[in-house]
């Protein structure tokens, strides 16, 4: 077993990176992993310092990459938010550790998810600390793309860009990690993920959002009239609106019960008066307010996406390219001929763009319920040719 069998269709990255771990002295300290969103930028991150801290190269079984994977490895840090931007006093607070020198590791490493989520006057912080990293210190940075990152930042890290994986390492990957999913749900799950892994993993534990995304898909291509807009609006809003609680949910659960692990407490036993401030913090209500806001948004995003793979689909179909990319909606393959008989090529472009001024709408800040019902209405196929 090794770490690297976590990345899933970046063969090239990865060949990239061992031979950094087999040659250190071509390590740079700091790197700026870059890739689209669920191509495993963040993974690959966290893969790459198990492998740098690791007296094995990166076997993925030791306690120092067990420890790591767990988040408890204390030279290892990782920063990432829930919140809008990254804020400055937790950066602030990492460039004053990395001054440190290790504990028990090689290496004091620090990886930031999202820096592009960072404000220049926060960047100002941070760019001291990657031009001229401490001695043992190394940073590993993620953002969608190297444009996404400024300047100054940017020219200083050594880049590292990932592709988005193609369905059948997805598939692979899946087979790999959820071997009690059968070959029918492999395949509809890596090709509906579209390339995203974290995606493909949720479908992969929670398969009951299968059925909710195939009723929605059928529910966008069988609309007629208004009223089947606003309806299928909300649903889609209710239904983005209970994941986001229960991710949010389960994710402070695992919390919980990893703060009692770190702590040597029994799952079932109350947590001592002395320690109990510390797990009161775990989840707490405005910030557990926060992050479903958060993640109702990001399943809005995720939403947007799968509606827009059904005019994909329809362009797939128009200029007869089902045998060299297929279609992502398979399971929808009647209803798809059926509206694309309804909608002219440009009539399919235009509700692709229909679908990106919402999503730039509720990312600004914009009502989502309103916005998908506005969106909703402009995809209804014309009345009559």
């Amino acid at each position: 077993m090794s770490v690297w069998d976590n990345i899933v269709g970046q063969q090239s990255v990865v060949a990239r990176l061992q031979k950094v771990i087999d040659q250190p002295q071509a390590l740079a300290q700091s790197w700026l992993f870059v890739g689209p969103p669920g191509s495993g930028r963040s993974v690959l991150a966290r893969d790459f310092a198990q492998a740098l801290e690791c007296p094995n190269g990166g076997d993925g079984t030791c306690e120092v990459c067990h420890q790591i994977e767990l988040g408890s490895f204390p030279d290892v840090r990782v920063l990432t938010t829930q919140a809008v931007t990254i804020g400055i006093d937790d950066v602030r607070a990492l460039v004053a550790e990395s001054e440190q020198m290790p504990s028990v590791g090689q290496w004091k490493i620090f990886i930031i998810e999202d820096v592009d989520r960072m404000s220049e006057r926060t960047t100002n912080v941070l760019l001291k600390s990657v031009e001229e990293p401490a001695e043992h210190t190394i940073w590993l940075l993620c953002a969608p793309s190297a444009q996404d990152v400024l300047p100054t930042i940017r020219s200083r890290c050594r880049l590292v860009t990932l592709a988005v994986p193609q369905a059948k390492d997805i598939a692979a990957f899946l087979t790999r990690r959820y071997p009690d999913l059968t070959s029918s749900q492999t395949a509809q799950i890596a090709r509906i993920s579209q390339g995203h892994i974290g995606i493909a993993s949720l479908y992969a534990t929670h398969r009951d959002m299968l059925a909710t995304r195939a009723n929605m898909i059928s529910g966008v291509i069988s609309m007629t009239r208004s009223s089947d807009a606003v309806l299928l609006a909300r649903q889609i809003d209710e239904d983005a609106k209970a994941q986001a609680q229960q991710t949010v949910d389960e994710r402070v659960e695992k919390q919980q019960l990893e703060f009692k692990r770190k702590n040597g407490l029994e799952e079932k036993k109350p947590v001592p008066a002395a320690l109990r401030p510390q797990y009161n913090r775990i989840g707490k209500a405005d910030e557990k307010k926060r992050e479903v806001t958060r993640s109702y948004r990001d399943i809005i995003d995720r939403i947007l996406t799968d509606i827009s793979s059904v005019y994909r689909d329809i362009s797939v179909i128009h200029n007869d390219a089902l045998e060299s990319v297929g279609i992502v909606n398979l399971e929808n393959n009647a209803q798809l001929q059926q509206l694309a008989v309804k909608l002219t090529r440009s009539e399919a472009t235009q509700r692709l763009e229909a679908v990106e001024v919402a999503r730039r709408r509720i990312q600004g800040n914009g009502a989502p319920l309103l916005d998908l019902e506005a969106m909703l209405c402009t995809l209804i196929p014309p009345f009559k040719r």
